[in-house]
């Protein structure tokens, strides 16, 4: 995830605005090592997705590591309202996993005939996607190292749900201010004790934080 210095995890509506030079590295090295993307659907279009970019140096690492060539986008959506000729279908090697609600999933394989497989993650509640179902689903699947590149909203049921095991935060030096959303967005009050793992800067001023459990 990105932050501004003022706290804004978007510039422009684009978590993309805040990013530097160091932080797409970052971004390119995570998903290298990463077994699988995890993503929420209003980040999916707000940054207009496609499926994962790697070179070929990263994925003959990957293959020497047991891992795929190229890590699969999972997606969470609770209503499945995708355009099916969008970039995440229609420019990635690899078919999207779409994990959608038990109210929603007829519809959604219906519109996505093909391009994705769609996949039930609700539990108790037919209208909300359970994380730790879909964590459940992508370890049986045999993914283990997962890659929530966020949104908010979607951080902040992982963050409730106590499913957290690290987090890599950047520090832009901007200040943004507006009404844009925080790095964690959630209905009620969560908390989640962080311990600071590594501290690294670059030349143009960004922080680059790896935070891990505190217990």
């Amino acid at each position: 995830m990105i932050v501004s210095v003022d706290g804004g995890a978007t510039f422009d509506g684009r978590a993309g605005g805040l990013a530097g030079p160091g932080d797409r590295v970052l971004f390119k090295v995570l998903r290298e090592i990463a077994d699988v993307v995890l993503v929420g659907a209003g980040t999916v279009r707000a940054e207009n997705y496609s499926g994962a970019q790697l070179s070929v140096a990263a994925r003959q690492a990957r293959q020497a590591r047991g891992q795929s060539e190229v890590p699969p986008i999972a997606v969470v959506t609770a209503s499945g309202a995708f355009d099916p000729t969008s970039r995440l279908f229609t420019n990635t090697e690899t078919p999207p996993l779409v994990f959608t609600t038990t109210a929603s999933s007829v519809a959604t394989r219906d519109r996505l005939h093909g391009r994705a497989e769609v996949l039930d993650a609700s539990t108790s509640d037919p209208t909300v996607v359970d994380p730790a179902a879909v964590l459940a689903e992508l370890g049986h699947r045999g993914l283990y190292r997962v890659l929530c590149e966020g949104g908010p909203t979607l951080l902040g049921d992982i963050v409730e749900r106590d499913l957290l095991d690290e987090l890599a935060l950047t520090v832009a030096p901007m200040l943004v201010a507006g009404g844009g959303p925080r790095v964690v967005s959630s209905h009620a009050p969560v908390s989640a004790g962080l311990r600071t793992a590594h501290i690294l800067a670059d030349d143009d001023g960004y922080l680059y934080l790896r935070y891990t459990r505190s217990r």
